[in-house]
């Protein structure tokens, strides 16, 4: 007997979160030994809990969390796999792009001995800009922070009870949980799929929210804006020290005259904005150090809920 834990961040997501469950009863849940079903609503301000609490007066293996706030899905995703009970647990996202049979193709892989389970988008039905947009993010991971990202990354994924003890072990904020997956290195398998065009409801994935996961991730996996620094402030040394060399020269045979100020002004601005660049760099690893200092939690439950149990 081996049972199957499914965690679904919920944001915005009451217009469908009936259609995945009859969705996900219909093709995963009559197929599998044992399931649960963990929903997290991180923060929805529409009907999303009420829908949740009624599905889960249906089913009486859903279980319910409500966040505070609106934490992330990272931290709704770690709040999951804090309470699931399940062998293994998979990721499941409410928007319906990502096919339901994916979880089962997973859980037979992991049968087999796999402790990490990817789905992998070899395509999309999605917009040009939303394809431009991953496609640079992805390749940007591989190449600066984590070169075992598969080329069409992924967001739906399973993994072993194993590894989600590791997960909270990590307990890292500002980070990146699919990163983190990667990182702890456990044998691994890719089953590829096409991501849905999304049908119902707007996402609410940002331009603000993107740029937030970049950063986190280049600063949280890569010593690459580090060493940046460091490689710009030796050029700069040395161009300074080969420039001194020459004013100095020039100083001596009298070839330094009133002009060249407009030179001086663009190298002056230049080196400036060049400071302020490194000094941001810098901030980042600064704050999220601060940030892990003080020790807050990842995310806070506001209101768990399962049939014949309520906890407030």
């Amino acid at each position: 007997m081996h049972k199957l834990s499914i965690i679904i961040p919920v944001y915005y997501n009451a217009d469908s979160l009936e259609l995945l469950y009859a969705d996900l009863y219909e093709k995963v849940l009559t197929k599998v030994d044992d399931y649960e079903i963990v929903m997290v609503d991180d923060g929805s301000g529409d009907d999303s809990w009420m829908v949740m609490n009624k599905l889960a007066n249906t089913d009486k293996k859903i279980k319910l969390l409500k966040l505070s706030r609106n934490f992330g899905s990272h931290a709704a995703c770690l709040a999951g796999f804090s309470v699931c009970t399940g062998d293994c647990a998979t990721i499941k996202t409410a928007d319906l792009q990502e096919p339901s049979e994916l979880l089962l193709e997973m859980f037979e892989s992991w049968k087999t001995g796999n402790k990490v389970v990817l789905a992998v988008r070899s395509d999309r039905e999605e917009s040009i800009s939303q394809k431009l947009f991953a496609n640079a993010y992805y390749s940007l991971i591989r190449k600066l922070a984590m070169n075992s990202m598969p080329k069409g990354g992924f967001d739906c994924y399973l993994i072993d009870r194993k590894v989600i003890e590791v997960l909270k072990l990590l307990d890292e904020k500002n980070s990146a949980l699919t990163l983190q997956v990667l990182w702890a290195g456990f044998k691994s398998d890719m089953i590829y799929y096409t991501r849905l065009k999304r049908e119902i409801g707007k996402s609410r994935w940002t331009l603000a929210k993107k740029v937030k996961l970049i950063v986190d991730s280049l600063v949280s996996f890569s010593f690459v804006p580090i060493r940046f620094m460091s490689t710009v402030g030796a050029l700069f040394f040395g161009v300074s020290f080969i420039w001194g060399i020459l004013v100095f020269l020039m100083k001596i045979f009298g070839g330094i005259s009133v002009e060249g100020w407009t030179t001086l002004m663009i190298i002056t601005l230049f080196s400036f904005g060049l400071i302020m660049l490194t000094f941001g760099i810098l901030g980042e690893y600064i704050w999220r150090t601060m940030d892990a200092a003080r020790n807050r939690p990842v995310f806070i439950v506001d209101e768990t809920y399962q049939q014949n149990d309520t906890v407030q």
